[in-house]
Order: structure tokens, then C-alpha cells, then sequence
């Protein structure tokens, strides 16, 4: 495994171009985020839910997220999207479902 994060919120970040999309994260990635719109590489982003359930959804998506995906540091360059396959897309749907966002 490349981290060992722990997803526990739902925020939702805003593209430059104005769409938005949600995501699961954490403090730091919020963090990161927060300093990503500083920056300019998004408009914005904003926490939707804080401790979110850690149901079997989460954990298989905080699974996939740790093993393909670096947290950036206060170096980046850019903000990368964390790209989910259709498995985890659904995942990811059921875990906002479950906390009534979406």
C-alpha cells in the first residue's frame, strides 16, 4: 500500500470550468484541496459531511484510493482527480446515498 489514510468526510470540489464532483477524503486531503483553490487549480472546495460511517463502501473505497493514489504535497503542481473505475464510482455513490448527499 503507498498510504494508510483514513476517508472519513464527503466534500465536494468545484473544477475550474465551473462542474463539481464529490469526494471522499480527509482532513489533509482537504487541506490540500483548500491550498489546490488557493493556487488555482480549483474554484473551490467545501466539506458536505464530517465522520462519515466507516461502512464496507468506504473501506473498499479508502482501499483503492491507498493503493493507486499519492497524497500531494504542499509542493503540488497541479490538483489531480482521482479517477474511479465503474466499480468505484459505484462505491462511491452508495457512500454518499448512505449519508443522504447526491
Amino acid at each position: 500500500m503507498k498510504n494508510h489514510e483514513t476517508l472519513d468526510l464527503i466534500q465536494e470540489i468545484t473544477r475550474n470550468d465551473g462542474t463539481t464532483y464529490m469526494e471522499l477524503g480527509n482532513m489533509l486531503m482537504n487541506g490540500r484541496a483548500e491550498l489546490a483553490a488557493e493556487r488555482g487549480f480549483i474554484k473551490q472546495v467545501r466539506i458536505l459531511q464530517l465522520n462519515i460511517p466507516h461502512s464496507v463502501h468506504v473501506a473498499a473505497y479508502q482501499q483503492y484510493i491507498n493503493e493507486n493514489f499519492e497524497i500531494p504535497t504542499e509542493a503540488m503542481d497541479h490538483w489531480e482527480e482521482w479517477t474511479k473505475t465503474p466499480e468505484m464510482q459505484t462505491e462511491v455513490d452508495t457512500v454518499l446515498k448512505e449519508n443522504h448527499i447526491g
